[in-house]
């Protein structure tokens, strides 16, 4: 048996680190079990990461493909392992993560969005969904908290959408990063437009989007000299500015992206917090009488790997314990860890209602030349239609402004015109002349929850080190493909491509279904749809337990001690890309924490 902590943390990404943080500036010992390999903490490392995202980035899939594949610690999406997810359902969840310390935020876009108010009140404004147990404005301190650790670049009056409000004299730590000659057009282009939806009409107004991405630091933010980025791990020479390198997924080579190795970084040197790699959490040890968390039992193995017959198997299997014990890890391996445990499931909710936000691509040509392939992924999008009466019968979506052009160029677009005999001088000049075209947008759609979408568990399904896989059960309602239809349909085809006059060439194959996609029939048209990479609900919030996993502060309803903490706290999704409102949730979850250990 170890020592004894105040908090024994699951999981080493951005929800895990910020608690740890925070209760280590409040004196509290702290230990973070994390299951992946240190990896990325390394400067060496990092950079051989990216060489292989260079030579081999292509090949090994994204966006897990710089990383190694980890037998002990698998990932799904990871190439050259058996698959990791099992299904009892046709249809597929199309999102991915990565196990391995700083977790997801290692290969994420850094979209920092927050949620709008009406996201908490869906049923009560729309009658769909359920409400949250806290309010927009419970949340908003939390957001402050979350945007300054992370670092987001954004401007206030941009962001001030919906009800979305901010105090008096409130600015974000960094300038908006500037809009690219994609964004231009289309601003200009859509500008005082709008589109007919139910309720009414729509504008189609562009917005530049908030990421936690180094741009300007804003003079105004705090006091002194303003916000002073966080520069790369374990590398003051690199992580100061965003450089434009189109490679923000799945990792950026200057480390301007946050990161929640930066985070993990600043308490390196603390004598409150100890961080133990390769450590995979299989078990929580309760007291059946009380209900306390007494344990958490994990399996510490010594190389990735670890296969049956290689070296330090079988893995060797440890216990430690805490006044307090936080699952820190996605809504599916917490999930996953809590149905192995027993634990925290009265309510029945436990793994049930995973969401995430189903995402597809339109795009074409524009009449002049925009010039694309430049900068980060996407600065701006079409950020007024995330909320609106519409809502009461479908889906409300985001539009993401592409920087990058169509997917997989310039290689298509080169065989295309070789297979048409174009060579030399010519095929140069139309590929230019292509190239500098290209739009493309994606789409994001809100999902309601749903208990049939869901995590489970099987017996006969386990991995190499005897911990069980998820199962997932998962569909596609038509709440959220009535907002595909009406996206593609009316907002794209009649809307944005008449006012910004752009050459329609989006299709969606099903002979073969190209690869990362799922084909989905709604209305006799076929979509080819993929995820989003934002795994939200399985152990979500509420005001009663009957109905829910934790209540409003994240403390699980049948275990004193036992706080389950992320995006599986969220009620709805709404259209906001989910890190953001997770890092504020565990920002909320940590003051709490504290309170209690007082």
């Amino acid at each position: 048996m170890s020592a004894h902590y105040d908090a024994v943390i699951v999981g080493g990404g951005i929800v895990g680190a910020l608690v740890a943080r925070i209760l280590s500036q409040a004196g509290k010992r702290v230990l973070i079990l994390e299951a992946g390999i240190e990896g990325a903490m390394n400067p060496a490392t990092y950079r051989r990461y990216l060489q292989t995202l260079y030579t081999e980035g292509g090949t090994r899939g994204m966006p897990n493909g710089p990383y190694p594949w980890n037998e002990a610690a698998p990932s799904p999406g990871d190439p050259g392992g058996r698959p990791y997810y099992q299904y009892d359902t046709d249809m597929h969840f199309m999102s991915d993560y990565l196990r391995m310390l700083g977790g997801t935020t290692l290969h994420w876009q850094g979209t920092s969005l927050r949620l709008v108010p009406n996201d908490f009140r869906m049923q009560t404004t729309y009658g769909q969904g359920i409400d949250w147990p806290i309010t927009y404005d419970d949340l908003e301190p939390a957001y402050q908290r979350a945007e300054q650790e992370v670092g987001v670049s954004a401007d206030v009056e941009d962001q001030r959408i919906f009800g979305v409000w901010f105090p008096d004299g409130y600015v974000y730590p960094m300038h908006r990063m500037p809009q690219s000659m994609v964004d231009q057009f289309f601003g200009k282009k859509l500008a005082k437009k709008s589109v007919t939806l139910h309720g009414g009409r729509y504008p189609l107004r562009v917005i530049s989007i908030p990421v936690a991405r180094n741009s300007t630091p804003n003079p105004k933010f705090g006091l002194g000299d303003g916000y002073r980025p966080v520069a790369a791990v374990a590398n003051r020479d690199q992580g100061l500015r965003c450089q434009g390198n189109s490679v923000c997924m799945p990792l950026c080579p200057v480390q301007a992206k946050y990161s929640a190795l930066k985070t993990l970084e600043t308490m390196a040197r603390s004598d409150l917090v100890e961080i133990r790699t390769q450590c995979v959490a299989s078990r929580l040890l309760i007291d059946r009488d009380s209900g306390r968390v007494n344990g958490v039992e994990y399996k510490r193995y010594e190389t990735p790997g670890s296969p049956p017959g290689s070296p330090g198997y079988p893995p060797q299997t440890e216990t430690v314990q805490g006044t307090l014990v936080v699952l820190a890890a996605n809504a599916i391996e917490n999930a996953t860890l809590l149905l192995a445990s027993h634990a925290a499931n009265s309510s029945d909710q436990v793994g049930r209602n995973l969401m995430d936000h189903p995402y597809l691509y339109v795009w074409g040509y524009s009449p002049t030349p925009i010039y694309p392939f430049r900068g980060p992924d996407t600065t701006s999008g079409v950020e007024s239609l995330r909320d609106g009466k519409f809502r009461e019968v479908h889906a409300s979506f985001r539009a993401s402004l592409s920087n990058w052009g169509w997917s997989g160029e310039p290689g298509h677009q080169i065989k295309e015109l070789l297979g048409q005999q174009t060579y030399g001088k010519a095929l140069r000049s139309e590929l230019a002349a292509r190239m500098a075209h290209m739009v493309k947008i994606g789409f994001m759609f809100e999902q309601l929850p749903s208990p049939k979408n869901r995590v489970t568990i099987s017996s006969e399904l386990r991995d190499t080190m005897g911990n069980f896989q998820p199962v997932l059960s998962y569909h596609y309602d038509a709440y959220s493909l009535a907002g595909v239809e009406v996206a593609v349909e009316k907002v794209w085809k009649k809307a944005i491509t008449r006012y910004a006059e752009i050459d329609d060439k989006t299709c969606y194959p099903d002979d073969p279904v190209p690869p990362g996609y799922q084909r989905v029939m709604y209305n006799g048209i076929g979509y080819n749809i993929m995820g989003s990479g934002h795994i939200v609900g399985t152990h979500r919030m509420g005001s009663s337990r009957r109905h829910s996993v934790t209540d409003r502060n994240m403390k699980t309803w049948d275990h004193p001690n036992l706080y389950v903490v992320g995006a599986g706290n969220q009620v709805t999704i709404g259209t906001a890309n989910p890190t953001l409102t997770a890092a504020a949730l565990s920002v909320r979850a940590a003051e709490a924490m504290v309170r209690e250990l007082k």
